[in-house]
């Protein structure tokens, strides 16, 4: 299988997006509970290489599984393993964005600028988006920052919600 350029297009999306969401909303959740940074920090590297592998993994195995699907026969993983290598570095190196903060800042301060890195990033990717798809670049923007801001918000309030004192 050759890399086809939608499908690497495809997975460093979906891994930056992921990696962003993902991290920053467990983060949120867990910070505003009050637990000690350390344990932030960890939970947050935890759940980014745990998360890269599983998502990496994932990948290789749906890109075989399609390819194999449209060819009706056995094919090499080769191809399927560099879209899980693109879906790994993605999300690992944007999850490192929202939990960057946690390393030299206290939980209150950090919890800010995570979700304003994030946020952030999320909006350059939308416009990376719309610039590589030839689509509106502030339509691609938006769709990115609000959905986005939507899962941190639901981290923020399930972590409000699950706080027993």
């Amino acid at each position: 299988m050759i890399l086809r350029p939608s499908s690497a297009v495809r997975n460093f999306v979906f891994g930056v997006e992921d990696g962003l969401v993902s991290t920053v909303g467990l983060l949120s959740g867990i910070a505003i509970t009050g637990i000690s940074r350390n344990y932030v920090i960890m939970t947050g590297a935890i759940l980014i290489f745990v998360e890269a592998f599983s998502m990496a993994v994932g990948s290789v195995l749906s890109e075989y599984s399609v390819e194999e699907y449209e060819k009706r026969k056995e094919t090499s993983i080769k191809g399927s393993t560099k879209s899980g290598l693109i879906m790994f570095f993605s999300y690992f190196i944007s999850g490192l964005i929202p939990l960057s903060p946690y390393v030299f800042l206290q939980n209150n301060n950090a919890l800010t600028i995570s979700i304003v890195f994030s946020i952030t990033a999320l909006g350059f990717l939308g416009i990376f988006s719309g610039k590589i798809s030839g689509t509106s670049v502030f339509s691609n923007m938006l769709k990115m920052v609000v959905l986005g801001g939507v899962a941190i918000i639901v981290g923020v309030v399930v972590g409000n919600v699950l706080n027993v004192p």
